[in-house]
């Protein structure tokens, strides 16, 4: 299990500007991972109205199942249960999560019964992520619901200069910004 808390900036991209950020770092010579997020709440979204998010991320050889929730500062509060793959793919096929590790607590501190949260979306991302100077930068082609977006991502430690960093890249990369919503909401919005 694992605490951190995640600072980032993020724009969605056309798919041309898509296009100029891989070549600009030379992506065809990096690899790629690819993700499929399964985004769960109660039938009654419990999750949503406190602004949380819930998922189950399977990667290749492992899982991971995360809750996000905003803080009363800056950026969000990430919970993490690793998972091997067996067990990701076992919680996906019967439609749950984990419910011995730390995001169930904290799920049930904050009066949420683990048991009754359930998929309500699921995400599928071909990302490339890679280290540079002002932080970790991320660039995502994702798939939902017949649909298909494609998105920059920098993580960095401090809220005020990364916000600066970033309009940076974007200016120096000639990218326009454009709000992307969260991943979650995106792949909920049908």
């Amino acid at each position: 299990m694992a605490q951190q808390l995640e600072i980032e900036y993020k724009t969605l991209l056309n798919q041309a500007d898509y296009q100029k950020v891989f070549e600009y770092y030379q992506l065809q010579d990096q690899s790629f991972q690819q993700q499929t997020n399964y985004y769960f709440d109660t039938s009654d979204q419990q999750l949503q109205k406190k602004r949380w998010g819930l998922r189950i991320r399977q990667y290749q050889d492992y899982g991971e199942l995360t809750l996000k929730c905003p803080t009363t500062t800056i950026g969000l509060l990430e919970i993490t249960d690793s998972l091997s793959l067996q067990e990701t793919k076992q919680l996906i096929e019967e439609k749950r999560i984990k419910l011995g590790g730390e995001v169930a607590k904290q799920l049930t501190e904050n009066g949420i019964d683990p048991q009754e949260v359930r998929i309500i979306a699921e995400l599928t991302t071909k990302r490339y992520e890679f280290p540079i100077a002002v932080g970790l930068l991320a660039l995502d082609h994702s798939w939902y619901n017949g649909r298909e977006d494609y998105e920059l991502e920098l993580e960095v430690s401090d809220e005020t200069q990364g916000k600066i960093d970033f309009s940076q890249l974007l200016e120096m990369l000639k990218i326009p910004y454009q709000k992307a919503e969260n991943k979650i909401l995106r792949a909920m919005n049908r």
